[in-house]
């Protein structure tokens, strides 16, 4: 298993900090399995995943600095986004969306538990949940060594988002890559993740392992996210 340290990130427009995820004397965050960020919407979760995709607007002043033992560039890096709807070119069969061999990609299907089939079909024909794995194969065709998702279930049902975490896991556990996942519902990080981040207008307000933060939250923000998200059920290991 690969290992990123983030000894700093922060992203500034108009002389305002809009994150600030390492502030003076704080530790660095050693991210060496899976780490997920939550928070509600505009508190810095998709900038912090563009900062380190190096795709922020031209106008924002960005400072990362990161230790790894791989380079962050679009080789090693797997990106998941919110929408598979717009993710995927609608005017071309899903084969031609792989740069990669036939073999290659029936192998990658069949990761993400879709039946060969699929890869003659155009992206309409297919549900939201067969279009997020179908993102998750082509992404994993390049055999990353980092996997940022961006609320990957949040357009998807109940049973499509169930499935899809569940995948995840197992590729996660099969293939060994980093997961940095960001969301807004910690019911969909919670049996994926071992770290979490809880992120407030750019700022962390608690940090740990997933089910202690679960069942034992400090902070009054993330006391009220899991009582939102989970009615102050208990988590176990």
């Amino acid at each position: 298993m690969s290992k990123l340290i983030i000894n700093k990130l922060s992203l500034t427009y108009k002389n305002k900090k809009l994150i600030e995820l390492i502030e003076q004397n704080k530790s660095s965050i050693i991210i060496e399995d899976s780490v997920a960020l939550v928070g509600q919407s505009g508190s810095g979760k998709s900038l912090t995943l563009k900062t380190i995709l190096n795709m922020t607007p031209k106008n924002m002043e960005v400072l990362f600095k990161y230790q790894a033992d791989f380079n962050l560039d679009y080789q090693n890096i797997g990106f998941i986004p919110q929408n598979p709807f717009t993710s995927l070119s609608p005017m071309t069969k899903i084969k031609k969306q792989f740069f990669c061999s036939d073999n290659k990609i029936k192998e990658l299907l069949s990761l993400v538990q879709l039946d060969d089939a699929v890869k003659d079909k155009f992206p309409s024909q297919l549900s939201g949940g067969q279009l997020q794995r179908i993102v998750i194969a082509i992404a994993l065709s390049k055999n990353p060594k980092l996997l940022l998702l961006d609320e990957p279930t949040t357009a998807l049902d109940i049973v499509s988002k169930n499935i899809i975490l569940k995948i995840l896991k197992k590729l996660q556990e099969k293939l060994k890559f980093i997961i940095i996942f960001v969301s807004h519902d910690i019911d969909s990080v919670k049996n994926i993740c071992k770290q979490i981040i809880i992120l407030k207008d750019g700022r962390i307000c608690e940090s740990g392992n997933t089910i202690d933060i679960l069942n034992t939250p400090t902070h009054q923000y993330t006391q009220s996210l899991i009582s939102s998200n989970f009615n102050n059920r208990e988590f176990r290991t």
